[in-house]
This record gives structure tokens, C-alpha cells and sequence, in this order.
């Protein structure tokens, strides 16, 4: 049975993650953030650490304790922890911090994968065991996007690869060719509820991968809560980028979807 480490971050994405490793007979051991991690994981999770951001060099001690060789990163640290007091408590994660030249989504993970290697774990990407999660191209749901929603598909689909190239975000809110909102450090969820606000409604969401996504951390994840919030803001249409776009909770996110005419679109 091979051992796989999780770095485990809020949302859903790590307690599927750990379950469909299970179920390649994987055995995993999860440090959990406290204030971030689900405890549900604990139910998906062979053995579970629970860590403050301020323990942060105890997680390779206890990796290399598990005879941990391949580790894992799925789901976030909320942004605005960034800036807490947390982050001096620890040397290693104030050293990584003080080092690095921005503090940009791609830095910081990278350099967390540099520390990782360096105390002799490899970091493999994210998608692993969940191929099932990443849909293909077409329209998902079974309302199709209409021929103004396509025009600002298309529209927000070269504002959002160029932000993503930027690593500013991956998310835009167009509506009639007018760009409403840019996602920034808040995350696609507060995106969609600022859009809605602004657009007052039939917003189209474009979410798009880095021109060259490392698909060991900050892959593009959307699931069943994006939905909710879509449809709480009156949003007309997601537009996900196909192959490289994780969907959590796809069939009851879909089914919600269909229920509410939204439409959803992998292109």
C-alpha cells in the first residue's frame, strides 16, 4: 500500500481528494490547518494531524516520521491568513516568505515545493486519482449558452488567460462585452458575489488555467458552492477551461444547475 502525504486546505477538494486515493489503495496521512481544514476530512483520511499555521516546520518532521516520500496540496489557505500574525510565528515559513521576491499565488507555492523537495519529498500534482473530476470540452448542463453568452465567453476568455499569464487571477466577470469584475486575491467565490452586485444580474463567468499551470498546486477548482453563489447572483452562464479545470461535487453541482437554467460550459 503506498503512503501519500496531504497538505490539506479548506473547501472539499482535500476530502475527495483523500477518498479517491483510498480507493487506489493508497494509505494517507493528512496535515490539517486549523482554522481552514473540514473536519469531515478525518473520516476520509487514513491518519490526520492537525497543525496551526504557526507549526509549519512540524509538518516535515511528521511526514518524514510516516515515511512519507509523495505529498499532495489540495485546497486553499485563505488568502487573508497571508497577513496574519501566524505567519512570523514560524522560522521556516518566515525565512520562505522573507526570500521569496512577491507574493504572488505561483511564488509562494513554489517555494513551498522548493522546501518540500528540499527535505526530500516530491510534491506531485493535484489531479492525481482525480481524472473524473476534470471535464472534457462542450456544455455540461443542458441549457447551452446563447449566442450573446458565447460572445462574451470568448470575450472573457482572452481577459482571463491574460490576468492568469499575470498571475493576478484566473477569473473574469464579463457582461455585453463589458468587463465587470477581476478576480484578484479573494478567490472565484466573492468574484461572482461582487459581480453580482455590479452587473446586477446575467453575469458570465470565465475561469481559465495558467498558460503554464503547474498542476502540483493553485489548479483552477470550481464545484458546488461556485454553483450556489451563481445562482444566488442571478449569473446567466461558468465558462471552465476543459481538461485542466477540477469540478468538486460535478453531478450534484450540475443537477443544481439544470434545476436553476444555468448554464455551464467546458470550452
Amino acid at each position: 500500500m503506498e503512503k501519500i502525504g496531504l497538505i490539506a486546505g479548506n473547501r472539499r477538494f482535500p476530502i475527495l481528494f483523500a477518498e479517491s486515493a483510498r480507493k487506489k489503495n493508497c494509505y494517507v496521512v493528512a496535515i490539517a490547518i486549523k482554522g481552514d481544514t473540514s473536519p469531515k476530512l478525518k473520516a476520509s483520511a487514513d491518519k490526520i494531524y492537525w497543525l496551526n499555521l504557526s507549526e509549519f516546520s512540524r509538518m516535515f518532521e511528521i511526514f518524514k516520521k510516516e515515511g512519507i516520500t509523495k505529498i499532495v496540496m489540495a485546497g486553499q489557505i485563505t488568502p487573508t491568513r497571508l497577513f496574519g500574525k501566524d505567519m512570523d510565528k514560524d522560522p521556516h515559513l518566515k525565512n520562505l516568505l522573507k526570500s521569496i521576491k512577491d507574493k504572488k499565488a505561483d511564488t509562494i507555492f513554489g517555494a513551498v515545493a522548493q522546501k518540500l523537495k528540499e527535505f526530500g519529498f516530491e510534491l506531485i500534482d493535484s489531479t492525481t486519482f482525480m481524472e473524473e473530476s476534470l471535464p472534457q470540452k462542450g456544455t455540461l448542463t443542458q441549457r447551452q449558452p446563447t449566442f450573446d453568452e458565447w460572445e462574451d465567453i470568448y470575450f472573457g476568455l482572452d481577459l482571463a488567460k491574460e490576468i492568469a499569464f499575470l498571475d493576478i487571477g484566473q477569473t473574469v466577470a464579463v457582461k455585453n462585452k463589458a468587463v465587470v469584475a477581476v478576480e484578484a486575491l479573494e478567490g472565484t467565490d466573492n468574484l461572482i458575489k461582487r459581480a453580482g452586485l455590479i452587473s446586477r444580474g446575467g453575469a458570465v463567468i470565465v475561469k481559465v488555467s495558467k498558460p503554464k499551470q503547474d498542476a502540483r498546486f493553485d489548479m483552477p477548482v470550481v464545484g458546488l458552492n461556485t454553483v450556489k453563489n451563481l445562482i444566488k447572483t442571478n449569473a446567466a452562464c461558468l465558462a471552465i477551461e476543459a481538461g485542466k479545470t477540477l469540478f468538486i461535487d460535478k453531478e450534484a453541482g450540475l443537477a443544481l444547475a439544470d434545476k436553476h437554467k444555468l448554464c455551464i460550459a467546458a470550452i
